[in-house]
């Protein structure tokens, strides 16, 4: 018999989609309860109701300007809890006219979020399109801690060849292994991410091997979609930061892990597959430039802190007293490292898709 052909090493963007979404050993496929105090990681949303307060008093203010768009959109809806706080914080009157559509990928996490908002009070699909279909594209969408799960792609800058390189994995012998291969994108691709288009030969990064993440997966995410909508808002709640800001003094990037409330950075992401959540920090300069590209407008990016502070300024006046509340507006913490994003579409314009080459790599 001859022998087994070693697999080739995969990129890094593989293994992560591997990683989290697996259908069987996957993060986000397991049985897990993985979100809140005994789990994995805490989102805002399982501290308190604050932040759903803010969102649901925003779903109130955007209705006012489109008093037709009636179908709330959440996509990603953790165990449940954001979208049962924020359907509670509208308020029977407003729930009545209102209908709550929630997008969610991992069948474990759709089974908590049935659970705990009750299959009467909401409708669950697993793409977007289908729930933009079902509204007829107008919708006010909304999520938290979405985008830092989506796969990324992993890129090194090499000082001596003065290029970016991608970052592969041989698991060849049951253990990850780093590798570097010449990243060979096609201009159009690499247009789309801030990092490629302002770190070249010419103005390097301040770090010789800088490490960056290209959220590449979010962006073919947002170009599938995006047609089948006419008109709303979308509300980005996330982590994250606007590019170079992002990475300062991170000249590994912003690529962890977590696994019961602790955080694993380097080479210790790789070993627990499938056991631990893995995530990286939003560019939302990317973000807005991709809404640019498929015709969505934008407010000016703002701190998780302001976005409390407007849209429930009740909550934020017990920050001094509340512990939960406190963290959410921390200035030194949670309250500055999440970014708020609202991207509007309206009827009439217009949407690209990136067309490019199909080649293998």
């Amino acid at each position: 018999m001859g022998q087994q052909a070693t697999p080739a090493p995969m990129p890094f963007s593989r293994w992560m989609e591997l990683a989290l979404f697996h259908p069987e050993k996957g993060y986000y496929s397991r049985k897990i309860t993985g979100i809140g105090r005994h789990g994995d990681f805490s989102t805002s949303a399982t501290i308190n109701d604050t932040l759903a307060s803010a969102i649901a008093s925003w779903i109130k203010a955007k209705r006012k300007d489109m008093p037709d768009v009636t179908t709330i959109i959440e996509v990603g809806g953790g165990d449940g809890s954001l979208g049962a706080a924020v359907i509670g914080g509208l308020g029977w009157w407003t729930r009545r006219k209102l209908k709550f559509f929630i997008v969610e990928r991992s069948p474990v996490l759709r089974e908590q979020q049935q659970a705990k908002i009750g299959p009467a009070k909401a409708q669950w699909f697993e793409h977007m399109e289908d729930a933009l279909a079902a509204c007829h594209g107008y919708a006010l969408i909304f999520h938290n801690e979405l985008l830092d799960a989506f796969p990324v792609t992993l890129v090194q800058w090499s000082a001596e060849r003065r290029c970016w390189e991608k970052v592969y994995l041989d698991m060849s012998d049951g253990t990850a292994r780093e590798t570097l291969k010449p990243l060979t994108w096609y201009p159009i691709e690499t247009d789309s991410y801030s990092v490629l288009r302002e770190w070249t030969a010419l103005k390097p990064p301040p770090h010789p091997e800088q490490r960056c993440e290209l959220s590449k997966s979010a962006f073919e995410w947002i170009q599938n979609w995006s047609y089948h909508w006419k008109r709303g808002t979308m509300l980005t709640i996330d982590y994250g930061d606007a590019f170079p800001s992002l990475y300062d003094r991170r000249p590994l990037g912003t690529l962890r892990a977590y696994l019961m409330h602790q955080r694993f950075t380097g080479l210790d992401i790789y070993a627990n597959m499938g056991r631990q959540d893995v995530t990286a920090d939003v560019n939302f300069s990317d973000l807005v430039h991709w809404g640019r590209l498929v015709g969505w407008t934008h407010q000016p990016l703002q701190t998780q802190r302001d976005f409390i502070k407007t849209f429930a300024p009740q909550h934020f006046a017990r920050g001094a007293a509340d512990k939960g509340i406190a963290f959410l507006i921390d200035p030194e913490g949670a309250g500055t490292a999440f970014k708020v994003l609202e991207q509007q579409r309206e009827p009439g314009t217009e949407t690209r898709r990136m067309k490019r080459p199909k080649v293998s790599r």
